[in-house]
């Protein structure tokens, strides 16, 4: 599940895959202009609660990833269970390299697990399994959130790599200070792109719940540990959108600040 803990401006766009369980903190793109009284009172203690929620997610993982599920089922057989439910027969699950690296990739149609996942019969490992092909069924529904995020990731990858620049020169060029405000646009999509991940994120695990329970993959202890995972995946989603929200709150009021001293 986990998309990403490494999107847009943090990571989290991966060439159109998104990573769910490496979800990074994103919107902390300008974060560093220097250090005022805003990064102080707005973006530490968003990035504090982001830190929190990626301990929380951490721990719920190490701590289900070791409990076996009660069918034995393997990340990957749970995965295919629901894909042939849905019809999607023709869907791969492929073994992706690295920990938490699981995502769903909509480029190639592919569902791809990390080993541990894969190969994993924990109760983590389902629920994980069960989100990314909740991603894969979103896909094939052509779910309009889904469609949202994807026609916004191409304007949230230009706005972050061109705001940064377009800002300082509006800030320390008297001449184009309109460009700030210019930048200070395109850095909002990096908040717009995270908003409308959330609406994505839980939907593909209220669909991962509905599955594993309704097919009998988990009974309903596991299914307690499943949420427990999962719910603690969407909070880091929660997190990076307070982050993005602190940062660009912060951007707005350096400019604003800016063009009053200047008159």
């Amino acid at each position: 599940m986990y998309e990403t803990l490494a999107l847009v401006a943090g990571g989290m766009y991966q060439s159109g895959a998104y990573s769910d369980t490496n979800n990074a903190i994103g919107g902390l793109g300008l974060g560093g202009l220097y250090i005022d009284k805003w990064y102080i009172l707005l973006v530490i203690p968003a990035m504090i609660i982001a830190l929190i929620a990626q301990a929380r997610v951490k721990s719920a993982y190490k701590k289900y990833s070791q409990i076996p599920n009660s069918r034995g089922m393997t990340g990957a057989q749970a995965a295919r269970m629901i894909l042939d439910d849905h019809g999607l027969t023709t869907i791969p699950i492929n073994i992706t390299q690295g920990t938490l690296s699981d995502h769903f990739d909509p480029r190639n149609n592919t569902v791809n697990l990390s080993p541990e996942v894969y190969s994993g019969t924990s109760v983590a490992s389902i629920g994980i399994a069960a989100h990314e092909v909740g991603h894969a069924i979103q896909h094939a529904e052509h779910y309009f959130p889904n469609k949202v995020r994807s026609a916004v990731i191409p304007i949230t990858n230009f706005g972050s790599n061109i705001s940064m620049i377009l800002i300082l020169i509006g800030l320390f060029v008297t001449a184009f200070n309109w460009l700030a405000w210019v930048g200070v646009a395109l850095y909002s999509t990096v908040a717009i792109f995270q908003l409308v991940t959330l609406p994505v994120e839980f939907n593909a695990s209220n669909r991962a719940m509905k599955h594993i329970r309704n097919l009998g993959i988990a009974n309903e202890t596991d299914a307690k540990g499943v949420k427990k995972v999962l719910s603690a995946a969407a909070m880091t989603y929660v997190a990076a959108l307070i982050t993005s929200l602190a940062s660009f709150l912060r951007i707005v009021l350096i400019v604003s600040g800016s063009g009053r001293r200047r008159r």
